[in-house]
């Protein structure tokens, strides 16, 4: 066995193993800077407030939630509760890229008009929430911790849903998945009435892809994956899936893959001239009759329907792609 003392003495040999070490650490390093840098790229946060901003509503209550961070201290993830009614249904709002809540607005108020309850968060890093760049881990924990919260707020599973809007409908499938997981270890049934899914995709890397270069292995490059095409296909509650047909940013044939690979009971909204952020505008109407027919949510403010039969048992929801209206299945 050779002196290891006596060999870490001479100078070439030294050198080497001083060098090596300098080039491992600047790849740490490096790599570091690079997963930072791409999560800058996947969140493209806008500090500040957004310049269409108005202020909250009447009625809205701001709050903040503690999340555990990954150092062992205790951020604050800031919130808006906006209730509609005693006996509204409550949605958790998951944002996407970009905009906090004061830039989500418009789509928040849209959801509180069809009847619901919302509870929206920033993520951190995001608007008033602690922290600096958010990650998927970082994200997916926050929708954790509001979820909890909402489910304070309301207590029924069967009043309770998840949405969410283009990045942030990857967060509400890994949510909704994780919810699921846990749901079906303990035989309980499902802990939400349904999942709606906005102008989403299925990975971080086929977004890579239709926005840059087809041909470069995004999902063997990025730390941030966001697979929500694997993910979906564990939901165990009802989905609805909407896109806008015109939208450009994330073409809606993402949204059909999403549909395809997710279990019963689904529906797919396709809404014509619709872009990445006005489905609820420009397909008002046909969002309205989705909720309504799909999950029984009384959107003009008459009587809400029982839930679903996948909440109650005894029969199976199905809805196909092409029919607006859920079709009973024994």
């Amino acid at each position: 066995m050779p002196d290891l003392v006596a060999l870490w003495r001479r100078p070439t040999v030294r050198r080497v193993t001083v060098s090596a070490g300098v080039v491992t650490l600047l790849a740490v390093v490096g790599c570091a800077t690079i997963q930072t840098k791409e999560r800058e790229l996947t969140f493209r946060v806008v500090p500040g407030t957004a310049s269409w901003y108005q202020g909250l509503p009447d009625g809205v209550q701001e709050m903040d939630l503690p999340v555990s961070a990954a150092d062992g201290t205790v951020q604050r993830i800031h919130a808006w509760w906006w209730p509609a009614g005693e006996r509204a249904p409550a949605v958790l709002y998951l944002h996407g890229a970009r905009w906090n809540l004061t830039g989500q607005l418009f789509r928040i108020q849209e959801l509180h008009e069809f009847g619901f309850s919302v509870l929206a968060i920033d993520y951190r890093g995001f608007g008033k929430s602690d922290g600096d760049v958010p990650s998927e881990e970082t994200v997916y924990a926050d929708a954790m911790t509001a979820w909890q919260r909402l489910a304070e707020l309301e207590p029924d599973p069967s009043r309770r849903f998840i949405y969410g809007h283009s990045l942030g409908g990857a967060v509400a499938i890994d949510l909704a998945a994780r919810l699921g997981d846990e749901r079906a270890k303990m035989g309980a049934p499902a802990p939400a009435r349904g999942l709606v899914v906005e102008s989403s995709f299925t990975t971080l890397a086929d977004v890579a892809r239709e926005l840059t270069w087809s041909w470069v292995p995004f999902q063997l490059l990025l730390t941030q994956t966001f697979d929500s095409v694997d993910k979906i296909a564990r939901v165990r509650m009802p989905v609805l899936i909407a896109h806008g047909a015109d939208d450009r940013y994330v073409p809606s044939r993402f949204s059909e893959r999403l549909y395809e690979a997710a279990a019963e009971p689904k529906k797919l909204l396709l809404v014509k001239g619709a872009t990445h952020n006005n489905s609820m505008r420009v397909g008002n109407g046909e969002y309205r009759a989705a909720l309504h027919d799909f999950f029984g949510v009384a959107t003009d403010g008459g009587e809400e329907a029982d839930p679903p039969a996948s909440m109650r048992g005894g029969v199976a929801l199905a809805v196909s792609a092409s029919s607006a209206k859920p079709v009973l299945k024994p």
